[in-house]
Order: structure tokens, then C-alpha cells, then sequence
């Protein structure tokens, strides 16, 4: 069962190949943190800690970095308008990042590079590129010199000819920047200093890096000249992720990555899900409303990871309903271990059932393909649930404990790959309502009321245990009884 993925820069779906035998060297361009996480950020954040799961589940050791952009002109922007600082406004929201992300239940990165703490790798790969031909510098700024990479437009598909036929009409000749540059594709990886903003020394003069070198800049310094997955949102390919190309290879003369993956934005009504188009819900507001963040992580996994996912209340209460499923049956083994015999301070050690893993693994191996590893989990849940039923019901399983042990554990470990987890439930407080002694007491009462044909009593109690929130079952074999 060989892993495949479809990778953005060959347009088509290939085996994975490592650059080291074992190990994923994994990068994922991370958030600019100028507000806190919408839904469109926790689809990407899911995704690549799925993927890193998996990986890791397989048997990779993964090396996985996610950055932060921590200056930028949304940033400075919303410092400016809060009288405060750009590093004050990034460290508030990287704050908040790790906050929503906890909920969600995203495992934390290897390490965090943030841009202003790589300005020495960043000003590094700027002077290589003007040493070799590919970089300019221009009254204090420095631009990449775009056609002087024979390659640009590879990851995209995008052709210079074609970008300027459709620039042309945009383009504002007047503008100061324009006139600094030699050609109008050209970019900037070095901005002089302007009044009032934070700047840095360089031997082009104080300034502040471009947006596009800082990626380049901490890929190289935290993973090397070739890594084996560059992630991030399909919005980043052009111009983001193409620039990082042609700045990168421009110096190495080696490729950035050697897989390029994507994942699909989040709409609303068909629209990007976006900051800029103030149709956005952010994590923290979902989660307060009460939604489970396991179902977010359902919402998220349920769709391919490259298409779009469209966001709205029936999704989410779709998703709501299947992660009940899903959740009854991981709690199954602390519900009913203790009664099937089971030894659960020792659960880690239990047997899995290798066919279903197996049969996951050689789903998921398909480009990733995450709805069709939880059709496995939805059917271990939902046997797992029509076992409780009987349990209840009939005080026994049709299945026996070493079975569901095997089946149980094998939802156990494939939830934990996708990120899924139940919270144990904390039990009823015995001062807060009916004892089990109180309880049996109130059965055996009813039981002889039943024997005196005295319905009403019979009815009268079972009645005040169910407002108790105790549920009666009766059967030949006596009553039994459960905490609703």
C-alpha cells in the first residue's frame, strides 16, 4: 500500500518519495497575525495536523514547521489604529492562535519561526541573489528580477505574457514603486523604511523584508535547501508560493520542495470565506456558540481536502450529528469495559483489528483521501453503539468482550490519527441525586407494588426515577435500569 498524493506542481497524483529514507521534512506556510483565526484557517490548520498524523502513523518521523508572519501592513495597520505596536498586535493574536488551536485539538508544531526572528537568514538570501544576477537593489528597496528565472509561472501555470496583457490596464505608472522597478513583475524583497514603521539595518539601507522572502528565508534555515512538503492554501500558489520557488532555487539551484499540496478554501454561499470580505466566522466565536470542536474537525475532514467546503449551519449540524456517533462509540470501552471483563487500566495494550486498519490505511493511502478513512470509523462506531443498545437493554452482547476489546480499540487508534477524541464523561454526583442503593430501593418498591397490581405506585415511581434522570428497562429477566 503505497502513499500517493497529488502534487500541485506536476498536476498529477504521484508515490511519495522522501528526500531521507523515513523522515518528512514538512513546512506549512502559517497565518498572518493581525486578528484571530476564522474557519478557513482552522480548515488548513486540520488538515496539515492530519496529515502529519498520518504520516506519523505510518511510520514517518516528521519534522513539521509552521511560521508565523509577524510583520506586515495589516499588522502595522491595526497597531496604528490601536495606538500600539506591531509586535504587541502579533504577540496578542499569536496568543489567541494557540488558543483556538488548542480547542480544536491541533497538536503544536516542531517550531514556530517567526519573520522578525529570521531577519539575519532573510537579509542572507537576499545578498545571494543580488550576487547572482537575480536581485536589485532601487533607492533603498531591492526587488527580485522575475525573468531572469527562466522557470517562473511553474507552480501555477501562469505565463508572463499572459499576466501582462491582463496587468496592463492596472498598472499606475505614476506610482513610486513602479518607477524604482525595472520590470513590472518584479517584487520586492527588501522595502526601505518609512516613517513611523518598525525597521531593521541592511546594507541596503533600514527597511523591512518583503512577505515572500521571509518564507524562503525560514524553510532554509529550519529545514534545509530541499524539504519534502511545502503546504499552505490554494490562494498562496500565485503569487506567494511561486515567488518562494524562484527565490529559493534561484540561490540553491535545487528544488524548494518536492511536493507541493494545497488545501481548498472554506466558502460561504460560494464566496471565499475571507477577512476582506467580512463573511467570516472566526474559531472562537463557533466554539462559544456551543459547537463541539470535534465536529469542526468532522466538517473539515468530511470533504476532500483540495476542494472547497461550503460553511453553513446544516453542514455544522451534520457534522454535530455525526461526531455523537462517532463519539458513543469511543466511549464505549469506559462504559461498558468494567461489565465485558475488560482490564482497562491496561487499554493501550489491547488488540486492533488489522483487517480494518488495513483497509484505512489503503483508503487514506489515496491522495489523502480522510472522508473515506471515517466511513471505517463510522462503522466500528455504529456496531460498537448497537452493542451498548443490547447491553442495555438486554444485559448482554451478541458479540463477544474479546471482539469488541479488538473493535473498540481499533476506533480508539483511528479516531486518534484523524485527531478525534471523546472526553470521559465525569460522573453523576451521588450528592446531587439518587444513590444506586436509592435506587435499587426504589426498583424493589415498584417491583411489589407490580405483585399487588397496584399500577398507580408502579407507575408513580418509575415516573419520579425517570425525572431522577434514571431510565427503567424491564424484560423477563428482571429490571434493569441507567443514568440518562
Amino acid at each position: 500500500m503505497t502513499l500517493t498524493l497529488y502534487n500541485t506542481l506536476t498536476r498529477r497524483q504521484e508515490p511519495f518519495k522522501t528526500v531521507e529514507t523515513g523522515k518528512v521534512k514538512m513546512y506549512y506556510c502559517g497565518v498572518t497575525v493581525y486578528d484571530y483565526c476564522h474557519l478557513g484557517h482552522a480548515r488548513a490548520c486540520i488538515v496539515w495536523d492530519v496529515v502529519r498524523r498520518y504520516l506519523q502513523f505510518i511510520g514517518y518521523e516528521v519534522r513539521y514547521i509552521q511560521n508565523f508572519t509577524d510583520i506586515d501592513d495589516k499588522i502595522l495597520n491595526r497597531a496604528c489604529v490601536e495606538h500600539s505596536s506591531m509586535e504587541a498586535v502579533a504577540d496578542r493574536f499569536i496568543k489567541a492562535y494557540f488558543e483556538d488551536m488548542a480547542r480544536l485539538g491541533i497538536k503544536e508544531a516542531d517550531e514556530y519561526p517567526r519573520a522578525t526572528h529570521t531577519m539575519n537568514g532573510i537579509q542572507r538570501l537576499i545578498h545571494e541573489l543580488e550576487n547572482k544576477g537575480f536581485a536589485y537593489p532601487a533607492d533603498g528597496d531591492v526587488y527580485y528580477a522575475v525573468r531572469q528565472f527562466a522557470e517562473y509561472g511553474k507552480l501555477s501555470g501562469q505565463k508572463l505574457e499572459d499576466l501582462q496583457a491582463g496587468k496592463s490596464d492596472r498598472v499606475n505608472v505614476d506610482d513610486a514603486e513602479y518607477q524604482r522597478k525595472k520590470d513590472p513583475f518584479d517584487f520586492a524583497l527588501w522595502k526601505a523604511a518609512r516613517s513611523g514603521e518598525p525597521a531593521w539595518d541592511s546594507p541596503w539601507g533600514a527597511g523591512r523584508p518583503g512577505w515572500h522572502i521571509e518564507c524562503s528565508a525560514m524553510v532554509r534555515d529550519r529545514l534545509g535547501d530541499t524539504i519534502d512538503i511545502h503546504a499552505g492554501g490554494a490562494d498562496l500558489i500565485f503569487p506567494h508560493h511561486e515567488n518562494e520557488i524562484a527565490q529559493s532555487e534561484a540561490v540553491t539551484g535545487k528544488p524548494l520542495a518536492r511536493y507541493w499540496m494545497h488545501n481548498g478554501m472554506v466558502t460561504v454561499d460560494g464566496q471565499k470565506m475571507s477577512k476582506s470580505l467580512g463573511n467570516f466566522t472566526t474559531i472562537r466565536d463557533l466554539l462559544d456558540r456551543g459547537v463541539d470542536p470535534m465536529a469542526v474537525r468532522l466538517f473539515v475532514l468530511t470533504a476532500q481536502y483540495r476542494t472547497p467546503i461550503d460553511f453553513t449551519d446544516e453542514a455544522i449540524a451534520a457534522a454535530t450529528n455525526g461526531w455523537h456517533t462517532i463519539k458513543e462509540g469511543l466511549l464505549f470501552g469506559y462504559q461498558y469495559g468494567e461489565k465485558l471483563g475488560w482490564d482497562l487500566e491496561n487499554r493501550e495494550n489491547y488488540p486492533i483489528q488489522n483487517s480494518d486498519i488495513e483497509r484505512f490505511q489503503e483508503t487514506v493511502n489515496n491522495d489523502f483521501n480522510f472522508p473515506g478513512g471515517l466511513a471505517v470509523l463510522f462503522e466500528l462506531a455504529k456496531e460498537l453503539r448497537r452493542e451498548g443498545n443490547i447491553i442495555v437493554h438486554q444485559g448482554k452482547t451478541e458479540t463477544s468482550p474479546d471482539e469488541l476489546k479488538r473493535q473498540w480499540q481499533t476506533l480508539v487508534t483511528l479516531a486518534g490519527v484523524l485527531g478525534l477524541e471523546a472526553q470521559i464523561e465525569a460522573e453523576p454526583d451521588k450528592n446531587d441525586g439518587l444513590s444506586d442503593a436509592e435506587i435499587e430501593a426504589k426498583i424493589q418498591q415498584r417491583q411489589e407494588a407490580r405483585i399487588a397490581k397496584n399500577f398507580a405506585e408502579s407507575d408513580r415511581i418509575r415516573d419520579e426515577l425517570q425525572a431522577e434522570g434514571i431510565t427503567l428497562i424491564d424484560s423477563r429477566d428482571g429490571t434493569r435500569w441507567h443514568r440518562n
